[in-house]
């Protein structure tokens, strides 16, 4: 995620846009239709920063935005200033950017990534990785289940479910990559103590 947010040109209006977009991706775990029908109406860029979505079935949910995000909306409301109902990720042309268009364009990203993160070659990154990654860290963080469905706008627990269960298969092939304890060939010396034996046998 760091390798491929520090690819776009922030200098430009298409780069801080992009970086915006991407950065917001991660932060909310919103799906891409979701993140491109964004509004500043939608957004509280005061402290608490938390944004409005609009998920499947028009449902609403609020999630919370980091100071670093919310400050990258900001900015770009700067540069490309909207109406509070309008869209906030457009084009060159003023026009609301397409899902297709993201995806195109984060390919580019993901290729410059790969020349300093080699294993992002092997990789298909598309923007739905964003979320996928959010939920990750969020269950490695220890945020409880229920908590993270309300974030990623879950119908059911159980695609939430799925996610700690890539957490714990995780943690299984690190725990198989540490040696198993040998075992002892002696009693170790407090077993060897008749009388601290005694005394423990008559607590």
């Amino acid at each position: 995620m760091t390798a491929i947010l520090a690819q776009p040109d922030r200098s430009t209006l298409e780069g801080l846009r992009d970086h915006a977009l991407l950065s917001f991706l991660y932060n909310s775990g919103a799906r891409i239709q979701e993140a491109l029908d964004l509004c500043p109406e939608a957004i509280r860029f005061d402290t608490p920063g938390c944004v409005r979505l609009l998920g499947k079935g028009r449902k609403e949910r609020i999630c919370p935005l980091w100071p670093e995000t919310a400050l990258l909306l900001k900015k770009l409301l700067e540069r490309q200033p909207r109406a509070p109902n309008a869209r906030m990720f457009v084009n060159r042309y003023g026009e609301p950017l397409s899902a297709s268009g993201v995806r195109f364009k984060l390919v580019t990203y993901v290729k410059a990534a790969a020349e300093t993160v080699p294993s992002l070659r092997a990789k298909h990154v598309t923007p739905h990785s964003f979320r996928h990654a959010t939920a990750v860290h969020l269950v490695s963080a220890g945020v409880d289940i229920t908590v993270i469905r309300s974030w990623l706008g879950h119908v059911s627990l159980d695609t939430t479910n799925h996610y700690a269960k890539a957490n714990l298969e995780t943690k299984r092939r690190a725990l198989e990559q540490v040696g198993v304890p040998a075992t002892a060939t002696h009693l170790p010396s407090w077993k060897r103590e008749a009388s601290l034996l005694a005394w423990l046998d008559s607590l």
